[in-house]
Formats: C-alpha cells, structure tokens, sequence
C-alpha cells in the first residue's frame, strides 16, 4: 500500500459508509458508481481508492467485500489513541455508542473529576481520575480527546490534553478553547445546532 494523504483519509469514512449500504445488494462496485453516490469527482476516487486496495478492474470495478475489508483495514491501521475526559450525561452517551467500531475506533480510556465515579466500569472502560490525563496521554502516545465537561473546566482539560500530546480535540463543552493552530478542534454546540434548526423552521 502506497503513503495516503490526509486528505484521502478524510474520504474513507464516507466510502466505507456507502459500500455498506450497497454490500448485500452489489457484488462489484465502479468508481464511477461511488463517485455519483457520494457526488465525488471520478478521478478522485480512482485514486482514493487505488491508495487502499489494487485489485480494480476495468469496466468491472472492485469486488465490494474485498474493498470494504481493505478500506477498514486502513482505517484501523491509522486509528489513534483516543481518550474521554468528562463521564457525565454526554460522556456516557459517547462511551457506549457502538457506531464508532465500523470505523475501527476505540476509546481507550476515560477520565473524570467526581470521586463517585472514579474506579467505576462504563463500556468496559475503567474511569480513571482526570489528574492522571496528561501523564496517560504521553505514556500511551493519545493523539485525540474528546472533552464532554462542563464549561468551566473545558479550558484546563484541553491545556492537559495537549501537554499530554494529543493533536485533535473533539469538544461537547459550550465554549471556544484557545488553542494553537496546530491543534486540530471540532465544536459539537447542542444547543447552538437546535437553535439553529429552530430558526431554519421560520
């Protein structure tokens, strides 16, 4: 397998997402059938997926199972450490949400404040105390946190989170963390996307 840009791995969840929609229903899939599902340019997704997987045929395409286990293959193969700092409504939402595995991730661990819920099993996953984030991230190489606290304590969790090393920060906290430009950061505002569908319905 040839080095893939970030830009392709972008793309693969989407692909993967389709071809399992169409696995039991289509043998064989052509590029130029993904490209018109997902609205992709053709070449785009010749070499997308000729980045993963090189057993496409002209005019016949690439066999749908074989093309799916390739792209999760590379999904998981790039996966990153992931940890959950806050283990409160949204946390537990997040931990036990099983859509994240088709995609080959896995929150590896979860830190919150509240001694009640320190030492206790959610999913599996033993919730360790949040003073122990950074020393975790560093030691098990954590590339991605997610922060699901509340407001006030957003900021200091993703200062830890990024002396710790993580990269990407997916943030349910109602607030815009400072961080650097290299840091990369997806806001989830609950609140602010129900106001805004609110006002769509005007």
């Amino acid at each position: 397998m040839c080095e893939i840009k970030k830009s392709t791995l972008g793309r693969l969840p989407a692909y993967l997402e389709f071809l399992y929609g169409i696995k039991d229903k289509r043998e064989t899939i052509s590029t130029s059938a993904i490209a018109d599902a997902l609205s992709f340019g053709s070449v785009q997704v010749k070499k997308d997926l000729s980045s993963v997987c090189n057993k496409g045929k002209p005019k016949i395409g690439y066999k749908t199972a074989e093309l799916i286990e390739d792209i999760e293959k590379t999904i998981k193969d790039v996966n990153s450490g992931i940890v959950l700092v806050g283990v409160g409504k949204i946390g537990e939402a997040i931990l036990n949400y099983g859509g994240f595995n088709k995609f080959g991730l896995k929150i590896s661990a979860a830190f919150d404040s509240d001694p009640n819920k320190i030492g206790r099993s959610e999913n599996d996953i033993i919730i360790s105390d949040v003073a122990d984030l950074q020393n975790y991230c560093e030691s098990n190489k954590v590339t991605i946190g997610i922060i699901a606290v509340p407001k006030a304590d957003a900021q200091a969790v993703c200062d830890s989170l990024i002396s710790g090393g993580v990269k990407a920060i997916w943030n349910f906290a109602p607030t815009i963390l400072k961080t650097n430009d290299d840091i990369n950061v997806m806001q989830e505002d609950l609140a602010l996307s129900l106001a805004y569908l609110n006002l769509k319905t005007r």
